[in-house]
């Protein structure tokens, strides 16, 4: 008697299908939910400096209104779609560097006596304080990272991974404060001065602990890589262009010759932008933004010149780079090996720009269903009902926050709903105001990394995508990769937040957990 065996076809949905799977599924919900008429109300600090109430609806996308709105803004929000710009714009620095050897020789001189471990703890802990430059360093970080490892003869998906786990854990680390702390400080004050009139927040309320935390999560974020991705992974698949590439060993005169000149030159182009954002100096400042009273706006604020020109000012100086190895190893030599060169990292981006058109297409539709509005507030009026204090508190806010992420990862957007609620039941509570905003980074630090709905998140598969020898990688596939780094952040953050409350240390200047 024969056994008749019945084949198993596992589905693997591309992550393009997943993401279209993921948008039907949010027009759908939001149809159910605004049938059964979903709200909720929230405090917000208004113009006049008093609590005001705020009804948070949930709009459907199943309406002939939404449909209008799909059909109508779809082309606008991909154009206006910041990681697309970010990406493409970087991608030509980055492809002359690449293309004409500057990467390659660079990389080879760093790896060569250097060890895995020490590469990596190295490349997360450059990932996590890059977070100061905000979402820039996701999209210049990534690519090099998957580059730095394919160089070095190891899979470039382990420094993607790596790099990407660093950047989305690490983002609420910021030793020095950068445009979206001076945002969150500001909403921070508007609900904390209603209670404390003359409560102010220093520059380096944060310099201690972030200190810290950066270091730990990059020892953390090492050893998760070395322990667990990289064995995971195994070996990257070259292919005949590169296997003709790694069996050539070590590096000629004329190549250390171009490292050494593009290295002058580059510095001498820092110099020069860094000392247009030195204020005070003779004709120097020229970046910054000098209507403003404090320096951290003057260089991040929206109005300044250094904070809106960040995309180009790095690009530009990966062209020097570049362009300047090339002429001294004559990989350049015609103006057509420039231009081609330019181009090198756009080969073949078609997919990812679809990628992106499809991430755009459920963030925005999201964004105006109101569901992620109508989660976070009501997670707002779950900590103002608790009644909770000491660390009760400190863990419910905590959480609320990793959970309020995974629906608006945009820190201002979540803090203005969440500050008016929080800071007053710190306050109340004997806790500083402060204590309550970091408690707030440190829990959307958590779960930034897990979910489609943020920007760069897609980034992070594209390149995924692009390095993938088979048609396997799957969206919620590479986020398992990340789960581990998740955990370890929320332990390394609770155990840290929960201490320094405990033995009442100072974060840093002029802060404490005490109010």
């Amino acid at each position: 008697m024969k056994r008749i065996r019945r084949l198993k076809t596992k589905i693997v949905l591309h992550p393009i299908m997943t993401f279209m799977i993921l948008i039907f599924g949010a027009i759908l919900l939001s149809g159910i939910l605004s049938f059964f008429d979903v709200n909720t109300t929230y405090n917000r600090v208004n113009s006049a400096g008093n609590f005001t109430a705020v009804l948070v609806s949930v709009d459907s996308m199943l309406s002939i209104q939404g449909i209008r709105y799909i059909f109508s803004h779809t082309v606008s929000n991909f154009v206006s779609f910041t990681p697309l710009s970010m990406l493409l714009i970087s991608l030509i620095g980055i492809g002359i560097m690449d293309k004409t050897g500057f990467l390659d020789s660079f990389f080879y001189l760093l790896t060569k006596k250097i060890s895995r471990r020490t590469i990596t703890f190295s490349l997360s802990l450059i990932c996590i304080i890059a977070s100061i430059i905000g979402d820039l360093s996701f999209v210049i970080m990534i690519p090099l990272a998957a580059l730095l490892f394919k160089y070095g003869k190891r899979n470039p998906k382990v420094g993607i991974i790596c790099a990407f786990a660093s950047l989305a854990c690490g983002i609420g680390i910021n030793i020095i404060m950068n445009s979206v702390d001076v945002s969150l400080i500001s909403h921070t004050l508007s609900s904390a001065q209603l209670i404390s009139p003359n409560y102010t927040i220093s520059v380096f309320a944060y310099f201690a602990i972030m200190i810290v935390a950066a270091i730990t999560l990059a020892a953390v974020i090492t050893s998760i890589t070395e322990k667990n991705i990289a064995p995971r992974l195994g070996r990257y698949e070259l292919d005949e262009e590169d296997e003709t590439h790694e069996e050539e060993t070590g590096i000629s005169r004329r190549e250390v010759k171009g490292i050494i000149f593009s290295v002058i030159f580059g510095l001498l182009y820092v110099s020069i932008i860094v000392y247009n954002i030195i204020p005070g100096l003779p004709l120097s400042g020229n970046l910054l933004d000098q209507s403003q009273e404090y320096y951290i706006e003057m260089l991040f604020g929206a109005n300044s010149y250094f904070n809106q020109g960040f995309v180009f000012i790095v690009t530009f100086l990966f062209i020097v780079l570049g362009f300047v190895y090339g002429v001294v190893t004559m990989t350049i030599k015609t103006h057509r090996d420039f231009c081609t060169s330019l181009s090198h990292s756009l080969d073949g981006v078609g997919k990812v720009i679809l990628l992106i058109l499809m991430a755009s297409m459920l963030i925005f539709i999201f964004r105006e269903t109101n569901i992620g509005t109508f989660i976070v507030a009501s997670l707002g009026n779950l900590v103002y009902d608790s009644g909770f204090t000491g660390i009760p508190l400190i863990l419910l806010v905590f959480f609320v926050s990793a959970i309020g992420t995974l629906f608006i990862p945009g820190s201002v957007a979540k803090w203005a709903i969440l500050s008016s609620t929080v800071v007053p039941a710190f306050m109340n509570a004997g806790m500083s105001a402060s204590f309550a905003v970091l408690i707030f980074r440190a829990g959307e630090s958590v779960t930034y990394a897990l979910t489609p709905m943020m920007a760069y998140f897609v980034i992070y598969i594209a390149f995924m995508e692009i390095y993938s020898k088979d048609d396997h990688d799957t969206l919620f596939g590479n986020m398992k990769y990340l789960k581990p780094y998740a955990f370890y952040t929320m332990i390394i953050w609770i155990i840290l937040l929960v201490g320094f409350y405990i033995v009442g240390l100072p974060f840093g200047v002029g802060t404490s957990p005490a109010l």
